[in-house]
């Protein structure tokens, strides 16, 4: 693991770092949790390898074939290849698929509990980011836009594998909480050509020769006002991560307005309720809700702090996206919202959530600013350097 990252602006020649890092940095996907099987398929005899077993190969049926944690290790079919953590390294590239789905690198089977364990990807980042840049964006988006994403991954994913996985197995999500990563049947020509021209290319802030990777975020449409990371989740100030003004730039996506999102108050009620018990929040006791207010706005007026009151009179303050989250827990197919940027309208028996804008949390990199300004000529590096002001490019690696 980097203990620091020592990088070079992006036009200048390799960046020196140190010598326990490969040139191109691993990124450990934890691509599902607490199983009790999956089922693998092999075109070509993967090595298998366990805490116990030596590497070696192993030839599949033509049919997938289910991998268990036994009482006693291990079970590749009816096969016992020991105990501990499960190594299954394909032949040849894509041609082990887990439950239908294949992924570039390693399969590693961690044991969590008896009898089950989850299923980490060791991945290069950039074969990594040719599957996460094509699922995050949509297919007809312009290639300095795709660019402009994979510097924008590329840094988000270097950051947590380094900053925020210490003690862990694994470095990021598969899914929404981190990147969408879809594997390689995900990949697209765009997708890997904007990987490739990026190559190591990464985002950094501080001091001149002290700069740093930074938690890079992005989301889908800031609906005219993004928030700062700080309001949004409670990190650290930084000017990269500040509030913005773009005013119309992202009104081409269809969620720039929506609105107006009608749910009873005894839905919200249960909602926040169920949000509460699952932090650990004193909201898991709240009563009835009566009403949602405003409390707090950026200096551009997007709202970055509601206050929840119950019929007891009690209040509740919660951050921006808290409030959303609670507002959308458990939602199955009920309404969402789509962002925490609205305003609640309260009546007798619900809440209209009104005025809304833009979709996701609103920090970091609007996707849909990057696609308009992409369309109006904009370079992927001029593109990157708006989303996130007094940041600069490096070249990691």
């Amino acid at each position: 693991m980097w203990a620091s990252l020592l990088m070079v602006p992006a036009g200048c020649s390799r960046t020196v770092i140190p010598s326990s890092v490969a040139d191109v940095p691993i990124v450990r996907v934890r691509l599902l949790e607490s199983q009790e099987k999956v089922l693998v398929t092999a075109s070509a005899p993967p090595t298998i390898q366990s805490t116990t077993n030596p590497p070696a190969p192993m030839p599949f049926p033509n049919a997938p074939v289910e991998v268990r944690l036994a009482s006693d290790g291990w079970r590749i079919g009816d096969v016992p290849v020991g105990s501990g953590e499960l190594i299954v390294k394909p032949a040849l590239e894509g041609s082990v698929a887990i439950n239908g789905q294949s992924y570039r690198g390693t399969y590693h089977l961690v044991p969590v509990s008896a009898g089950k364990f989850d299923l980490v990807n060791y991945v290069d980042i950039d074969s990594y980011l040719k599957s996460v840049v094509s699922s995050e964006l949509l297919a007809g988006w312009q290639d300095e836009a795709y660019k402009a994403q994979a510097i924008v991954a590329r840094t988000y994913a270097l950051y947590e594998a380094r900053t925020n996985s210490a003690g862990r197995y694994w470095d990021v999500y598969a899914d929404t909480r981190s990147q969408v990563y879809g594997g390689i049947k995900a990949e697209s020509d765009k997708s890997i050509r904007a990987v490739t021209e990026t190559s190591g290319v990464v985002l950094a802030y501080g001091p001149a020769g002290q700069e740093k990777i930074f938690k890079a975020y992005f989301s889908s449409c800031c609906g005219g006002i993004s928030q700062s990371a700080y309001d949004a989740f409670g990190d650290p100030y930084i000017e990269p991560l500040s509030d913005q003004n773009v005013g119309p730039m992202c009104n081409i996506s269809p969620h720039f307005n929506w609105g107006p999102i009608d749910i009873t108050k005894a839905e919200l009620t249960r909602r926040i309720k169920a949000w509460g018990a699952s932090k650990g929040r004193a909201e898991k006791d709240m009563g009835a809700l009566d009403r949602i207010d405003i409390q707090y706005v950026n200096r551009f007026n997007r709202p970055i702090r509601f206050l929840l009151t119950d019929a007891n009179g009690k209040r509740y303050s919660l951050g921006s996206e808290e409030t959303r989250w609670a507002c959308n827990m458990d939602a199955k197919d009920g309404p969402r919202l789509k962002s925490s940027f609205f305003r609640p309208v309260n009546d007798a028996d619900k809440v209209s959530f009104v005025d809304g804008h833009g979709f996701g949390h609103g920090a970091g990199m609007c996707q849909w600013c990057a696609e308009a300004r992409a369309e109006a000529g904009w370079r992927h590096e001029d593109i990157v350097l708006t989303s996130f002001p007094k940041a600069k490019l490096f070249r990691a690696y």
